[in-house]
């Protein structure tokens, strides 16, 4: 199946690391321009390379994403080497593990700086061009936290589900001008990010980091922790034309773990 999105240009935030490097590659393989951008040089450069080796084209931003500053020099840079952005990917890094009570506001300010803030921003610098052209897509990368919360993961939980209402509110806003808004979720993709929840899981209550994975992969219908290009492979779905028709969706992507419907 084509996607239909070759020639057009992603920006991928938090493409150094497992979920966003797979978004990156696989939209690369749809022949999409991307635009590989991290906080951490080597990890974007890492991730380059993947796309150029498949025959890809891509480009490194070296982008702190919570840096309001940067974006209106970033997204000038893009539009002269790549073109305006016309499928944006928003994917942050998480907070610490941590409870919902008794956290300071400070920390409440710093990671909804970094989470939700900035990514409205950015969004808010691309999408007059996705309406201009009519066609565009807003995906956001949260956490299945944000239908079943996670226990211990108070900041993520909270944070995360303020992207739900405000992409869903956005979606309402766009659709009429072919601009698509959709959140996504992952489950147990086996990244970075859950290996370390798993060790620090397995650190509070005094078990092995493999009895803590064998507990989590059994609560999993499908049996095994998800890979990233599987992830990686539903987003891409939902930048192609063929998904023009979705949006203001929150989609699943964790071999059936939350438990809700």
């Amino acid at each position: 199946m084509d996607f239909g999105i070759k020639g057009k240009t992603a920006l991928v935030f938090g493409a150094g690391g497992g979920l966003g490097g797979a978004i990156a590659r696989q939209l690369a393989a749809e022949g999409a321009r991307v635009v590989v951008a991290d906080i951490d040089a080597d990890a974007a450069a890492r991730t380059q390379e993947a796309v150029s080796k498949a025959g890809g084209s891509a480009m490194v931003m070296v982008w702190n994403i919570a840096d309001l500053s940067l974006i209106t020099q970033n997204i000038a840079l893009i539009e002269r080497e790549f073109g305006p952005v016309d499928i944006l990917i928003n994917n942050t890094g998480g907070p610490p593990p941590t409870s919902a009570s008794g956290q300071a506001p400070d920390q409440w300010s710093r990671y909804f700086e970094e989470m939700v803030r900035s990514v409205i921003a950015v969004t808010d610098a691309v999408l007059p061009g996705m309406r201009r052209r009519g066609w565009g897509r807003v995906i956001t990368s949260t956490s299945s936290g944000v239908v079943a919360p996670i226990p211990n993961l108070g900041i993520s939980n909270a944070l995360r589900l303020a992207l739900v209402g405000w992409s869903k509110t956005l979606a309402r806003e766009v659709g009429r001008d072919g601009v698509t808004a959709n959140i996504v979720l992952p489950g147990r993709i086996a990244t970075g990010r859950i290996t370390f929840l798993d060790e620090q899981k397995a650190k509070r209550e005094g078990r092995s980091v493999e009895e803590v994975s064998a507990e989590s992969t059994a609560s999993i219908p499908v049996g095994r922790y998800g890979s990233p290009d599987e992830y990686g492979a539903v987003v891409a779905f939902l930048a192609s034309t063929q998904a023009s028709y979705l949006t203001g969706s929150v989609v699943r992507i964790d071999g059936g773990l939350i438990p809700s419907i």
